[in-house]
């Protein structure tokens, strides 16, 4: 058997309006193995977000099945999904996500206290902001920090849980372009000093171009390039 990390299979995602009904996901497939670098690519209304909320087991679809790391988790409750995506699941959102009035150390921490988990704590939200070459910047908030620093402090938290994957959302899409190729350098590094994998959701070729392979998304399905 193949080591997939994601696994998805025909999934179709149905949003009620009244009495329209949106075709968000029309049967997609996809599979991410452990350690791959993926971009997902498409237009505006592909279905591309929707792909990205059930990845990240903030949603369900409507229909199909979906397996993050051997665990079928496309019917789960809220309070499981939202255990699981705790677990299993490292975010870094285009706009940082952190908590204005926090320390680096204490956005970092957020994860494992929300988790219950107390072992270590400080130790291992230390060990995350140094991977990121964040050392000397544990007490300061984010006022205090550049865009590419508070994207660091994002990616520290993200990846202070050890999860299966890490789903970036337009990661750079906030910075100017070189603390964007910053960003990209030190996520491609996390993949490969740490195995890591990585699914980056972006509407830049150049980005795209960095990762090991592109799944576009064409209307609620995966486009077969020829």
């Amino acid at each position: 058997m193949d080591d997939w990390v994601i696994e998805a299979k025909d999934l179709t995602k149905v949003y009620k309006m009244g009495e329209i009904e949106v075709h968000a996901l029309r049967g997609l497939s996809v599979q991410i193995a452990r350690g791959e670098i993926v971009s997902i690519m498409g237009p505006s209304g592909s279905g591309k977000s929707t792909l990205m909320n059930i990845i990240g087991c903030l949603d369900r679809p409507t229909g199909g099945e979906y397996f993050l790391d051997r665990e079928r988790v496309s019917d789960l409750k809220d309070d499981q999904l939202a255990s699981i995506r705790n677990q299993k699941v490292g975010f870094v959102f285009q706009t940082f996500n952190l908590l204005p009035r926090a320390t680096a150390l204490s956005n970092v921490e957020l994860p494992m206290r929300y988790s219950g988990n107390k072992k270590n704590r400080k130790k291992r939200a230390l060990s995350a902001l140094e991977a990121v070459g964040l050392s000397d910047r544990v007490r300061h908030r984010p006022n205090e920090l550049s865009g590419g620093q508070q994207q660091r402090v994002a990616i520290a938290r993200a990846l202070v849980n050890e999860p299966a994957i890490i789903l970036a959302d337009e990661p750079t899409g906030n910075l100017d372009t070189s603390s964007g190729d910053e960003i990209m350098e030190l996520l491609l590094s996390l993949n490969q000093d740490h195995g890591t994998t990585l699914v980056i959701v972006t509407h830049d070729p150049e980005i795209a171009s960095q990762t090991g392979r592109v799944i576009h998304i064409l209307d609620g399905v995966v486009e077969e390039k020829a």
